[in-house]
């Protein structure tokens, strides 16, 4: 697995031009979205970052890319998001893929890119998001748990395929179905632990998908410094 770049301070940002039609937007969104496999090959990490109000995710993303982590979700159920996905994306660092998760609906499949979102993540097996995600040309992984679920979002057009939630089964029942279904890429999420994501990894995860395991309290107000220690940590036990 390729080490990530060290880094000890956030990245410079670069403003993207604004006033952009919907076709430019989506040929960014496009563009931005072949970055997607190289964030997660950089580093197989998801950050998942749900709170009451998304007013620290600019901050708390800028950590986590410092730290090394270069994929991270803003997930449509905290308030505010899509203002934060849009000023964050306007000025986003170079390096990262920023995506939009808990998308249920083409109409929110529509306003997470439009806001700047490269690639979309679901909690379900909804072909229609999948559809839409196509249509919009971003990646998209939406969530599955059965073997019928999984096969199904793929067919459908699924980049990869989130198995949620993880951890009620661990890494013995993402190796079960990864025998029948050995083409089809899984990123394990839900309840995925530091000490867990080697076994996941080893089992043959794709990426994971971390939320409260990894950000903490970092979106609430809690320390940056501490979230970027648990980041570094986190990495180096996936890389062990």
């Amino acid at each position: 697995m390729t080490t990530p770049p060290a880094a000890t301070t956030p990245p410079e940002r670069h403003t993207a031009p604004g006033g952009a039609t919907p076709s430019e937007e989506r040929t960014r969104a496009r563009a931005a979205g072949h970055g997607f496999r190289a964030a997660l090959a950089s580093a197989p990490v998801i950050a998942i970052l749900r709170s009451t109000s998304a007013t620290r995710f600019a901050e708390v993303t800028d950590t986590l890319l410092a730290s090394g982590i270069r994929a991270a979700e803003f997930t449509l159920t905290t308030p505010g998001v899509l203002d934060a996905l849009r000023e964050y994306a306007a000025d986003a660092p170079p390096g990262l893929a920023l995506g939009a998760g808990t998308v249920t609906t083409p109409a929110e499949a529509q306003a997470a890119v439009a806001a700047g979102a490269t690639y979309l993540i679901t909690p379900t097996t909804s072909t229609e998001v999948i559809a839409e995600a196509a249509r919009l040309d971003v990646p998209v992984l939406p969530g599955a748990y059965t073997p019928t679920e999984i096969l199904t979002a793929w067919r459908a057009g699924a980049t990869m395929v989130k198995l949620f939630p993880a951890a009620t089964g661990g890494p013995a029942y993402l190796r079960a179905v990864r025998a029948p279904l050995p083409h089809i890429p899984l990123v394990p999420t839900g309840g995925i632990g530091a000490g867990d994501a080697p076994a996941y990894l080893a089992a043959g995860a794709a990426a994971l998908g971390i939320g409260s395991p990894l950000v903490g309290d970092a979106c609430e107000g809690g320390s940056l410094a501490a979230l970027g220690e648990r980041a570094a940590a986190f990495l180096d036990g996936i890389r062990r």
